[in-house]
């Protein structure tokens, strides 16, 4: 006698092995935003590492476009569910910055234009695993999706991704970020549907 019902064929597999849990793909790069969109001219944009004694380490736009340039080709995953898989940037690896930054620190939360913040283990944005880029598709990034530059975590849900980044601070305690205190996940792993507090 068969275990199974007639037509029984197995759990649905999903279209794409490379989409997390709950996660459907799209071909559009939707638009969401905690607030409005900041204008940053470029003749005064900076963006600054502030270590944990309170050192700053800054760069001009200049400056930070002749860092060397990496081309990130990653799939990047919203925590309302839409996922776009093989998205090209152009950028600076967190590497590069932070290889000029002496730090023991072990989180870091990320400050953007307009006062957005988000939060992080440090190691999340070392080792290959974080930009700030300035290119998307081959243009330069738009000011909707975070130009002139914003930060890129690919691993962890698209919040993490600080649009408008301006500063990064790094901390020696985890400090909360806007949606962290609204109650989403600390830390936003897609693979493991941390998507709120609890999960």
């Amino acid at each position: 006698m068969s275990v199974f019902s007639p037509g029984f064929r197995g759990h649905a597999r999903p279209a794409d092995d490379r989409l997390p849990p709950g996660q459907y793909r799209t071909e559009d790069f939707p638009v969401l935003s905690a607030g409005p969109t900041p204008r940053v001219d470029l003749d005064t944009w900076t963006f600054t590492i502030v270590d944990e004694t309170g050192g700053r380490h800054r760069w001009t736009w200049p400056e930070f476009l002749d860092l060397p340039q990496s081309s990130p080709h990653v799939d990047i995953h919203c925590v309302t569910r839409w996922s776009k898989l093989d998205t090209d940037w152009v950028g600076v690896s967190l590497d590069t910055l932070l290889d000029r930054v002496p730090t023991q620190a072990d989180y870091a939360l990320a400050v953007s234009y307009g006062g957005y913040t988000t939060n992080m283990p440090l190691e999340d944005l070392t080792d290959g695993k974080a930009w700030i880029v300035h290119r998307f598709d081959g243009r330069d990034l738009a000011p909707e999706h975070g130009g002139p530059a914003r930060l890129l975590v690919p691993h962890l849900y698209f919040w993490k991704s600080a649009k408008w980044v301006t500063e990064i601070r790094l901390l020696d305690e985890d400090e909360a970020g806007f949606w962290e205190n609204a109650g989403y996940h600390e830390y936003g792993d897609p693979w493991r549907e941390q998507r709120y507090q609890g999960d």
